[in-house]
């Protein structure tokens, strides 16, 4: 398996990734927004995406996206194909995403919403904290772009305050070398309750 910092010799796997996050969301029933083959071919040909391939088939994919004039990054689009899944393959991607993200900005909060468990557990391994959504970049190009997410009517309705997904920072400025796996443990279980708590919410409606 290779996981390597894409490039325009990977653009033909452009139109199978975003079938891939597609049928993911469909499955999933919540909110990944979609994306355009061309769109995900741009950021290969600017290096801002990480590809992982098996011999040639594609097994995942990652991005980055910048907003507020470089003054944060997020890792989006994190999609593993349904036959590499359960095999530890997102927590490869992401790392590799991170670190690409850390090097090519590295004074860039780097920010996360989601819905998903996994990705929460993946983040608070890498030192995001949860935050609440005014923490997180104001450019509305990015917020435009929850409006193909099946959830946007929630966070029209709460004025941009709160969705289902649950908004994660990585600060540089407040990286903490000495931060305990116990405490990273911590924030995860807390981010799982009220994950838990707020779809069985949902659910009761």
């Amino acid at each position: 398996m290779q996981i390597v910092i894409a490039n325009k010799s990977h653009i033909i796997y452009a139109n199978i990734i975003c079938d891939t996050i597609a049928e993911a969301a469909k499955v999933r029933g919540t909110g990944i927004a979609k994306r355009k083959p061309e769109y995900v071919a741009k950021k290969m040909e600017n290096g801002n995406a990480v590809i992982a391939l098996d011999y040639g088939k594609f097994a995942g994919f990652c991005y980055i996206e910048q907003w507020g004039h470089g003054k944060f990054v997020a890792n989006s689009g994190l999609i593993v194909h349904p036959d590499y899944r359960n095999i530890g393959l997102a927590k490869q991607i992401k790392e590799v995403i991170f670190q690409h993200s850390r090097t090519k900005f590295p004074n860039a909060k780097v920010f996360s919403i989601t819905t998903g468990l996994a990705v929460m557990k993946l983040n608070s391994d890498l030192g995001y904290k949860p935050v609440t959504f005014s923490e997180l970049t104001d450019d509305q190009t990015f917020w435009n772009g929850c409006q193909t997410c099946k959830n946007f009517d929630i966070l029209t309705r709460t004025e941009r305050k709160m969705c289902l997904c649950t908004g994660m920072l990585f600060d540089p400025k407040n990286q903490n070398e000495n931060e305990t796996k116990e405490v990273k443990e911590n924030v995860y279980k807390r981010l799982k309750s009220m994950k838990q708590n707020l779809f069985l919410k949902k659910d009761k409606k």
